[in-house]
């Protein structure tokens, strides 16, 4: 029986004999049980399993423990028990938590329902697993005499019973075998062999014809057996195994008890990775290892054979191929004999093939023949005569990296090599072994293997990439395998890039062949034969013979293409994401090498399958979609870390399927159109993992997916089918689809559609499953999904993959041959006006311009002015190849109505728009930037002489006054600043292009009302008191300063510690304290406040970040250490400090940004004048530097304590919003102060009338945050008086005091406190004003009563006096007089949210006019001395004058 003491989750039934752990779908552990009684020796202790579930990995744990149940602190998993315990989990025994046998008896995990699992201490103290009646050996020797059975139901496992000891002995009637079987047919207890041994008799009874010797036994049963059978071969006891000679290369790494030898420092050595057998081989006997780890880096793989020579007395060589003398081994696909070729092709395989999960064996036969065995396929003799005293040796070489001996009595061991066997007969295996012959075809473009010193060839000469990326920047030159042909085009992807250094990718052509040629460290260092593209430049043989030629290769990011092809006609051009760039270079001979140069940031690139060749554009007939015609749906370049894109986007896989079941999600390149149908094929799977395939649709984008380990993490905007559950952002919304995911196999097809309703539909094989769940946001775009999880490693997009002609897809759905993808927005097309230059006319109701001669006089204008965003775009079409120059485009000031009616009927319109000088002038020439005719700037965005005919160019006013231009729908950022606000958007025809079309249209209104909010933040430091009453009083609303709209991130290049996630909107450092460099992408904008939250701490640095701007361009910048190295164009905040370029030019500035705590909000803003502010959680700090040039871009430095910072709703943080009577809103800056917190829901408890502006918090560690002094001046004269430390201010909305409205000018007025009550405060408000009417505050007694929640008032005050007698109204300069408890009685409340009872005070800020008001010395009895700061004379302030007060702020403090 089971004792009564368990773990937290389970619940025992049938009189303890049976145990469940409860919420089997939210929890996978908290379910320990141990027996009752300790264990006798000799007796088992049986448990069977009762039921399982998939929703986890992982089973039941079984073991021993010494620790007393009645008195354990139970752990959340078995694991966990210390003090001497021994649990078996999955295949591996634990001590303590420690594994110390890691391959033992039959792998738990892989047991089902109805499966019997128990364990058994023996009288000499062994610990002994048994499994369906069968012993699997001694566990573990030296246990206590007295120890209790542990049970975990973990994972999958959920409920057990323990079964009673005689049925369980009833079941072992047969005693233990003392030797394990040689084969699969040695017992006769057959029929209850596990799945993979009947899977390997299915393989044998497949392939009986003699098509293939697949052994799957050790050795071959029968084979080379004597009549005598067991004395020619020996049998192998388990205390006999093959394992590893604990004497090998200097460095090999053993573990696993001498089973598995791994080769230290793999990226950094290739070879000293030899490991030999404990003892010789006997005849029959087999020697196989599994390759469990390889790396591309180098060539050559793994080699294995035997030797003569004994281990203990082997001088070990570096490699095996070096001994001279006893040995033979297999290299490559050959045989070497004493380091000799003795035969050049031994097998149809070769090593260096092989992949992870693949299995290589030797036996030497007892008649002398040396045999090898890849995958169980035995590959015939390799040499007759072997020497009778041999051992097994390996040598771990160039990528091979990892090995483990394979017992063939291990179930885990037969099961991976089954798997293997699997692998190698199957389709995709036959493909692998063809491999070879393919390649062998001159038709199919490869990389060179003579490659840069610091660059690799990969995926059968496919990719090409540099390992250390991080370490070396050239020597990454790679080639063509064969010459290119005439109009055949070379591409290639980027796959991989670091943000380590300057430059990029290279690409181009050389006269060099690969085979003869001595690379270079980069090939502009060639000085023959060769021409390369560079940046935007062109090469030949290292000198420039273009400058500007086409798209800059630097600003290319991972998925991009780059190409290159030479024309019959002896011409170069030059690709670049399928777009050519025009001819680069003339007279290329023929006969050339492709070249990619891996230079810089470019890590990686892949040979693309399918380019658009001219006059070669195929598709491997082995493709899935090979002749697919209608569907542009691939999968996109953004995936899972584990995910391999292939087959030109039509394939996925997941990379090291055997050792890796997740992170393979990948993602359709575009979003799906209604009733759009995308359709998978599953490929590929494995039998190791538990669960499948998952697929379904995200709202995400795939820029701004950070992918996660399996999509159903994802909690937004994401609906998924994972088996028969429908989940939407990771709940199960439905369980028993029609369809369940994890029963499909190899060949099944997948679908989903979602409809022009919003419903999700699933195809399987064709058939619709019906809806799967309805709601998806039809104006949303979503994107199709599949998480290659589990069992399912290769998918393809299929031919039915596109829009389907059924009742699910509306009649009226679009396809992008009936409008283009970038359709224009809803509204009224734009149009051309009527004035324009002489040599345009206008056609097509004046939405086409066409200049009918020459090469000037084409301006043309827009009908109207240009909305803030608004973007005007046109579609290039005729050009004239024999002008130069190129369109032009920009805005201007000048109304062209202004400029005469008819077409070339204004008088003084110029020919170009250089020229166009009368009003203000903005244009884009080429690259160039000008304002009125004035170069502003070169080297912008892409050039537009390379526009040709079809491509789109537009022009944007943007919102924070700057103009972009747009190609081809891509911004290419802001050209110019301080843009007009009425323009006009200007085009000149010029040169080459004669015409152009009106593609966009104006936006038609929104009704008022529904228009977003503009931005806006609060105020009230008290550092801007002196301004508050100012602009309260002219303007009625409070001083605002502008947020940043637009969605700002930070920049790709940072600091090498650096990790950006949430879109790139949060910056992490993860390791050490410094290399954190961010930078934000955008330039700083005049007005508009940039600001991060810090969002973690680490205490054990000094100092914290440091923030501030540069004005040299970021993108290249190689980012130093720290901020405060930087020694050019830097403008830095650190500490109190102020830095620029590396030096002090301030001592003392705002807050001590070393000592900002978490929440902490910090922000910086330009001025109208270039003058740089500092904000702390919304609070302007001053200029600290005057005169910033522009354009700056704002710095981050991560550094010290500092580990995180974010941004939300674009970096532009902050909740600019008027603070309310109520609790906080959870934006707010304030959120991270807990004694604000608190006085806001004792604020929200008064439920008082109207609104306040703005509120801030006096706490200690808010105030020294800040900075504040403890005293001000203010008024006319001035008058000092003391800030309300240990306060909560909440400033007053002017409604409350009407007469700010009539100009009171509160700037001249002096600041003062009045003590009050809760009583008195609502008649104050309602009134606007202290004085007559309001009861004084000295009448005031505190109730004293029981709490309860909220607060108690205190009775009626007395009795108000006669008009004609107003009171007289008690102030003071000081709130420690003022809030002294005589005079701001106290009451005590129960906070809502602690359920603690505060006592609180409130009282109120005023502004006096001075000269209405009599000092005098303290008429109150205090406990405390009054503020020393102020003369006792001068201490308290009386007034009788009505009108004297103007109410300013509601204060609270809380005890």
């Amino acid at each position: 029986m089971l004792h009564p003491r368990t773990g937290r989750l389970v619940s025992l039934s049938a009189c303890g004999r049976t145990a469940r752990r409860q919420q089997p779908g939210q929890e996978f552990n908290h379910g320990l049980v141990l027996s009752r009684e300790p264990l006798r020796d000799g007796r088992v202790f049986t448990v069977r399993i009762d039921r399982k579930v998939n929703s986890w990995s992982g089973s039941i744990e079984i073991g021993v423990t010494a620790l007393d149940p009645s008195v354990l602190d139970f752990p959340s998993s078995a694991t966990g028990l210390k003090g001497g315990s021994w649990v078996v989990s999955g295949c591996s025994v634990l001590r303590d938590g420690r594994s110390v046998l890691e391959e033992y008896g039959q792998d738990l995990d892989q047991l089902g329902e109805g499966d019997r699992v128990g364990v058994e201490r023996t009288v000499a103290g062994e610990l002994r697993l048994w499994v369906n009646g069968r012993d699997c050996g001694v566990a573990a020797t030296g246990l206590p005499a007295r120890v209790w059975a542990v049970v975990d139901l973990y994972g999958k496992c959920t409920q057990i019973t323990v079964l009673p000891p005689e049925a369980e002995g009833k079941r072992r009637a047969q005693p233990r075998p003392e030797t394990f079987p040689n084969s699969l047919e040695s017992h006769n207890d057959f029929a209850s062999m596990e799945l993979s041994e009947v899977v390997g008799n299915a393989i044998l009874s497949a392939y009986n014809g003699g098509l293939l010797n697949v052994n799957l036994s050790s050795p071959p049963a029968g084979e080379g057996l004597g009549s005598g059978g067991a004395a020619t071969s020996p049998i192998l006891t388990s205390n006999d195994a093959l394992l590893f000679h604990e004497k090998c290369g200097t460095l090999i790494k053993l573990s696993n008890n001498n089973k598995t030898a791994e080769r230290r420092r793999p990226l950094d050595e290739f070879n000293n990775g030899v490991v030999m057998t404990n003892r010789p081989l006997r005849d029959n006997e087999m020697f196989e290892i599994r390759i469990d780890k390889l790396v591309d880096k180098w060539s050559g793989s793994i080699e294995i054979g035997v030797t003569t020579h004994n281990p203990n007395n082997l001088e070990y060589p570096a490699t095996m191929t070096n001994l001279q003398s006893g040995t033979i081994m297999m290299s490559g696909c050959g045989i070497l004999t004493n380091g000799k070729g003795t035969r050049r092709e031994y097998c149809e395989f070769s090593l260096d093939e092989l992949q992870e999960g693949d299995h290589i064996g030797l036996t030497r036969k007892s008649n002398s023949a040396l045999h090898f065995f890849i995958n169980g396929i035995d590959q015939g003799v390799a040499t007759p005569l072997t020497p009778p005293v041999v051992y097994g040796v390996v040598d771990l070489y160039g990528m091979a990296v990892k090995v483990t001996i394979v017992h063939n009595n291990n179930h885990s061991d037969r099961l991976r090599r089954n798997n293997a066997i699997l692998r190698a007969l199957s389709p995709e295996g036959a493909l692998r072994r063809a491999t070879p012959a393919t390649q062998a075809e001159p038709e199919r473009l490869l990389f060179h293997p003579n490659c840069g010193q610091k660059a690799a060839i990969t995926h059968e000469g496919r990719t090409a990439l540099r390992p250390h990326a991080t370490d070396d920047f050239n020597h990454g030159v790679v080639l063509s395998s064969r010459a290119l042909r005439d109009g055949e085009v070379f591409q290639v992807r980027i796959d991989k890039m670091v943000d380590k250094w300057a430059g990029s990718i290279e690409i181009g052509v050389t006269t060099h062949n690969p085979a003869y040629l001595q690379l270079p460290s980069t090939m502009t260092n060639l000085r023959s034969g060769t021409w390369m593209m560079t940046g935007n430049g062109v090469m030949h043989n290292g000198t420039t013979i273009l400058d500007e030629y086409g798209h800059n290769l630097d600003r290319l990011k991972a998925g991009d293409t780059v190409g290159v092809v030479r024309r019959e006609d002896g011409t170069l051009h030059f690709f670049v994401n399928g777009m050519t760039q025009g001819p680069a270079a003339w007279n290329v001979p023929p006969g050339v090498y492709a070249v990619v140069d891996l230079y810089g940031q470019a890590a990686q690139a892949t040979i693309v399958d399918d380019p658009l060749s001219e006059g070669n554009n195929q598709v491997s007939p082995s493709s899935p979609s090979s002749g697919a015609g209608g569907s542009d749906l691939r999968f996109h370049q953004l995936h899972g870390s584990n995910a391999v894109i292939t087959n030109g986007g039509r394939t996925a896989l997941r990379h090291n399927c055997r050792s890796e079941f997740n992170d393979a999600i990948v993602i359709s390149n575009r979003a799906l159109r209604d009733g759009e149908l995308f359709e998978i094929v599953i490929q590929k799977m494995v039998d190791r993992w538990s669960g499948s395939i998952e697929a379904g649709v995200t709202a995400i984008r795939p820029e701004d997916l950070e992918f996660p380990n399996t999509m159903t993490d994802i909690d937004y905007d994401t609906w998924m089918l994972s088996g028969t559950a429908i989940m939407q952002d990771g709940n199960t919304m439905r369980n028993n689809y029609g369809c369940d995911l994890d029963a499909l196999g190899t060949g099944a097809r997948i679908g989903m559609m979602r409809t022009a309703k919003g419903d999700l539909h699933y195809f399987i094989n064709g058939q619709d499953q019906g809806a799967a769940c309805s709601g998806l946001p039809p104006g949303k775009e979503v994107y199709a999904v599949v998480d290659l999880y589990g069992q399912c490693v290769q998918v393809s997009i299929t031919n039915a993959t596109g829009p389907m002609d059924n009742s699910l897809a509306t009649s009226n759905t679009a396809t992008e041959k009936s409008f283009p993808l970038h359709s224009p927005a809803a509204g009224v097309a734009h149009r051309f006006h009527s004035t324009c230059g002489k040599n345009v006319a206008l056609e097509e109701d004046g939405t086409r311009a066409v200049r009918a001669v020459g090469y000037a006089h084409g301006l043309v204008f827009s009908t109207k002015e240009l909305k803030t965003e608004e973007v005007f775009e046109v579609r290039g079409g005729e050009l004239d190849e024999k002008w130069a120059g190129s369109l032009r485009l920009g805005l201007t000031t000048l109304a062209p109505g202004e400029m005469g009616p008819g077409a070339g009927g204004g008088p003084g319109l110029p020919p170009s728009l250089p020229e166009l000088r009368t009003k203000t002038t903005w244009m884009v020439s080429s690259c160039e930037v000008r304002r009125d005719g004035q170069l502003q700037r070169m080297n912008y965005g892409r050039s537009l002489e390379r526009l040709g005919v079809g491509s789109r160019v537009g022009i944007r006013r943007g919102a924070d006054d700057t103009m972009h231009i747009l190609v081809d729908g891509e911004d290419m950022g802001p050209a110019a600043t301080g843009i007009a606000k009425n323009v006009w958007a200007v085009l000149d025809l010029y040169g080459p292009v004669r015409s152009v079309s009106v593609v966009s249209s104006t936006r038609l209104e929104e009704p008022e009302g529904t228009q977003p909010p503009s931005p806006s933040s609060d105020t009230g430091s008290e550092a801007e008191e002196d301004d508050d009453g100012e602009d309260w009083a002219s303007h009625g609303q409070p001083h605002q300063v502008a947020m940043m709209s637009t969605s700002l991130e930070f920049l790709e290049n940072h600091g090498k510690n650096i990790l950006l996630s949430n879109g790139n909107r949060t910056a992490t450092r993860v390791a050490s304290y410094n290399q954190g460099i961010v930078v934000i992408n955008q330039p700083l904008v005049p007005q508009l406040l940039v600001q991060v939250r810090i969002d973690f701490l680490n205490r054990q640095w000094t100092s914290s970040l440091v923030l501030g701007v540069i004005t040299c361009p970021p993108e290249r910048l190689n980012f130093p250490a720290s901020a405060c190295a930087l020694k050019r164009a830097a403008w830095l905040l650190r500490g109190r400090g102020i830095f620029h370029n590396g030096l002090k030019i301030c001592e003392k500035f705002g807050p001590n940004l070393d000592t900002c705590p978490e929440g902490t909000i910090l922000g910086l803003r330009l001025d109208s004048s270039g003058g740089l502010h500092l904000h702390v959680n919304g609070m302007d700090q001053g200029v600290a530097v005057s005169d910033v040039p522009q354009p700056c871009h704002a710095l981050v430095d991560l550094y010290g304590q500092c580990e995180q910072v974010s941004g939300n709703k674009g970096l532009g943080w902050g909740d600019n919003r008027d603070v309310c009577w109520g609790p906080l809103p959870a934006a707010s800056p304030l959120k991270s102060c807990e004694y604000h917190a608190l006085c806001s829901r004792f604020q929200e408890l008064l439920l008082l009338p109207g609104e306040c502006l703005g509120d801030l918090c006096y706490c200690e560690s808010c105030r020294k945050l800040r900075g504040d002094e403890a005293h001000r001046r203010r008024g006319e004269p001035p008058r000092e008086y003391a800030l309300p430390f240990g306060w909560c201010r909440f400033n007053l909305r002017y409604t409350v005091n009407p007469r700010l409205e009539a100009g009171t000018m509160t700037k001249k007025w002096h600041m003062a406190y009045h003590g009050s009550n809760v009583a008195a405060i609502r008649r104050v408000l309602d009134r606007g004003e202290l004085g007559a009417g309001t009861a004084s505050i000295l009448s005031c007694r505190p109730l004293k009563g029981k709490p309860g929640v909220g607060f108690e008032e205190p009775g009626e005050n007395c009795a108000p006096p006669r008009e004609e007698q107003p009171p007289s109204v008690l102030l003071s300069p000081s709130l420690q007089y003022a809030g002294a408890e005589t005079l701001a009685s106290k009451v005590q409340f129960r906070d809502p949210k602690s359920q603690r009872t505060h006592q609180a005070q409130v009282a109120f800020q005023v502004c006096v006019r001075p000269g209405s008001y009599t000092p005098g010395p303290p008429s109150a009895t205090l406990r405390e001395p009054p503020d020393p700061h102020f003369s006792p004379a001068e201490l308290e302030w009386i007034t009788k004058e009505k009108g004297a007060t103007l109410l300013y702020a509601l204060l609270v403090r809380v005890e």
